[in-house]
């Protein structure tokens, strides 16, 4: 087994809200709100946001404010994104928004960044998809410089700063964490270049294992970094009634990515990989005993050390989801813990 960091657990959110929820996007934001708080008080580490734009369910395309809010009553747990889109999100701006962050939070806030894919995405920003590879690049180099609290100028092809410092202060030495995702190799190198947390989302010869060669390569040790993915539970001991409604609501939520991937074509990675060959992200459904079993295996070999589980899928309401998430958090979060911290 990979020595690794302790691992931490937690959930995810993307707001997304067909009719089918019979919520309005103001009760789902609350219901979600007071979801959280709960979590946070039966001991969860974290809460991951996902990020997109132009989707008519609602699917959440500024994280930011809904993790301040969200940190003005929470205590314990940590805010993050798998994954922010760098090419939509202005470099020093966002430092300034994650440095406000850092201080609401008191040093609770970490920050996932990716390139995107989706062209109606580009298009709705009037950018080229051919600029999101140097947008991404310059602008994980501008919050590297931005996270050192100090003064820095910058010259690239995107981006041009002269004599620049953030302010406020960051709370947490050297800014928040900062995570890459990979879907391909080009992610994996990029993750190990800027010496970053990896948020693995392919095949594993190409999204993870580059990573770790790199590393060691290098001289740097994996252990030294966190391993994170989305992977979903549901704690029942029927599977037959808890299932049904989850089921549907993961068709839906895989329907507006299978969207994106169709028309990116051979942009990012996302087109040629066999849903056999990616880290698996299905969901795991069971009674304890059995969600422990699949979640320890998984870990273990793929050497995760955060991962966090659908909050609300799409369609449903927090109020459906909160019988498993307790057993999440109360039972199966304990256990895995214990074996893997």
């Amino acid at each position: 087994m990979m020595a690794r960091k302790p691992l931490r657990l937690g959930v995810a959110y993307d707001f997304r809200n067909p009719p089918e929820s019979g919520l309005t996007h103001q009760q789902l934001y609350a219901a979600i709100m007071e979801q959280v708080v709960w979590l946070d008080g039966l001991g969860l580490d974290l809460v991951w946001f996902t990020e997109h734009h132009f989707v008519e369910d609602g699917y959440l395309p500024s994280w930011i404010p809904v993790a301040a809010a969200m940190a003005a009553r929470t205590r314990k747990v940590r805010f993050s994104c798998d994954v922010c889109l760098l090419p939509f999100n202005h470099p020093v701006r966002l430092a300034e928004d994650l440095a406000v962050l850092d201080n609401i939070s008191g040093g609770r806030v970490e920050i996932g960044v990716g390139m995107g894919y989706a062209p109606h995405e580009f298009r709705g920003f009037g950018m080229p998809v051919a600029r999101r590879v140097s947008l991404t690049d310059e602008g994980i180099e501008v919050l590297k410089r931005a996270f050192t609290g100090e003064t820095f100028s910058f010259a690239g092809k995107r981006y041009q700063f002269e004599r620049v410092k953030i302010t406020p202060g960051y709370v947490q030495p050297g800014g928040p964490p900062l995570w890459i995702a990979s879907m391909a190799e080009a992610g994996a190198l990029r993750a190990a270049k800027f010496g970053a947390n990896l948020l693995p989302q392919g095949e594993r010869e190409r999204s993870l294992d580059p990573w770790l060669a790199r590393l060691e390569e290098e001289g740097r040790h994996p252990a030294d970094h966190r391993i994170g993915i989305i992977k979903s539970c549901l704690v029942t001991d029927d599977r037959e009634r808890d299932w049904a409604a989850v089921r549907v609501a993961e068709r839906r939520r895989m329907e507006v990515y299978n969207k994106f991937r169709e028309e990116a074509g051979g942009h990012g990675g996302v087109a040629g990989i066999s849903e056999g060959k990616r880290i698996p992200q299905t969901w795991v459904v069971g009674n304890v005993d059995h969600c422990v079993a699949e979640l320890s295996a998984f870990i273990e070999e793929y050497g995760f050390t955060d991962l966090v589980t659908w909050g609300v899928p799409p369609g449903m309401r927090p109020d459906q989801t909160n019988a498993s998430l307790e057993r999440f958090a109360r039972e199966v979060a304990p256990r895995l813990r214990a074996k893997f911290s």
